[in-house]
């Protein structure tokens, strides 16, 4: 790899020591993190988003409908033609390369795209909670703050992330009001506005998943629900995402010219359950190190996330309360509950039982 050593220790974040101390806790010698069972790989529907632009109105609701279809009954969809150019994308992986591959005690600064640095699971009690993977998970909002530091080699970074960020924020918004409009809503075409989402309120992340010499105990990152309204997601040829299907991991194949789409907790929670925001997670690779860059639309703190048409099965909430209540449970019983603490007639208590 390019990874260079540094005199204070090497650039990957130290998995293996939080992974030896998970293994002498866990009881049974390996963890069973990852189930034996083969694994099928499938192809995510596919959507040309050109076709949404097309005279024919025909072949736009033709359009529409199969990213509805897809929203219900995956959760997840590739999209093409989305406008977000492949130069581009390339340049990120290189930034990105270059920003992994400094020294872990770099990465680890305060000051380094505003502390937005993470790895592994600090929460994790057992290697079934153990994400092999380090990542920079950066608020809009600070992507065009100067960081007061002297990595000259990262000064092209941050204008190269505002462009991508940019860029996958069309799409969003292209889908979101597409799958708004299909549930009949009326604001579709300002749904990321209605919704409490601007430049300023979502994240980019860069992940990076270095190579794991016990891939066979570890997941890349644990399965999860994402907790937006909509992430938009460039995977490398490498693979690994993994996604619930029918009661069952299904890979998703890597495709050269597509961008990965998700619906999250929040868009299932607006369209009555009609979208499903499915758990996924990324297998950890003994080999290859993996890159992908995620766009997470989010609204504002103090945003209340509504419905698409009453009655709801949710009760109202702000994405503020959303966040605070995942951390919560994921401190006091080590797993995200989630949408199923803001049902109408829900008690928490009747959910840790």
């Amino acid at each position: 790899t390019m990874a260079a050593f540094h005199e204070n220790g090497t650039t990957d974040p130290p998995l293996a020591d939080s992974y030896r101390t998970l293994l002498r806790r866990d009881e049974l010698r390996g963890g069973l993190a990852r189930e034996s069972l083969a694994v099928l790989e499938h192809d995510l529907p596919m959507i040309d988003l050109k076709r949404l632009m097309s005279r024919d109105v025909r072949e736009r609701n033709v359009c529409a409908d199969a990213m509805a279809s897809a929203a219900s009954e995956w959760g997840f969809f590739q999209v093409t033609n989305h406008g977000v150019s492949r130069e581009l994308l390339e340049e990120m992986r290189r930034e990105q390369t270059r920003l992994f591959h400094q020294p872990f005690d770099i990465k680890e600064k305060p000051r380094l795209l505003n502390g937005s640095y993470r790895w592994g699971n600090p929460m994790a009690t057992s290697l079934r909670q153990l994400s092999w993977s380090e990542a920079f998970h950066v608020p809009l909002a600070s992507i065009s703050e100067e960081d007061d530091c002297e990595h000259a080699e990262l000064s092209s970074l941050r204008g190269v992330m505002q462009e991508v960020a940019d860029a996958m924020s069309r799409v969003a918004d292209t889908v979101t009001g597409t799958l708004a409009k299909n549930l009949g809503h009326a604001g579709s075409t300002t749904f990321p506005a209605a919704a409490g989402c601007d430049g300023t309120t979502c994240f980019l992340r860069l992940n990076r998943y270095p190579a794991c010499p016990f891939a066979a105990d570890t997941l890349g990152m644990v399965p999860h629900t994402d907790s937006d309204f909509l992430t938009v997601l460039c995977q490398d040829q490498v693979g690994g995402l993994e996604l619930m299907k029918d009661s069952h991991w299904v890979a998703v194949k890597p495709h050269a010219d597509a961008l990965i789409v998700n619906v999250g907790d929040l868009f299932q929670a607006w369209s009555n359950n009609r979208y499903k925001s499915v758990e996924h997670r990324v297998v950890a690779n003994s080999k290859a190190e993996r890159f992908s860059v995620a766009y997470f639309m989010c609204p504002s703190w103090d945003s209340l996330v509504g419905t698409c048409a009453e009655p709801s099965p949710y009760k109202p909430f702000t994405f503020g309360e959303y966040r605070r209540k995942v951390q919560d449970d994921v401190t006091q019983t080590g797993k995200k509950i989630g949408l199923p603490n803001f049902l109408k007639g829900c008690t928490v208590d009747s959910l840790t039982e």
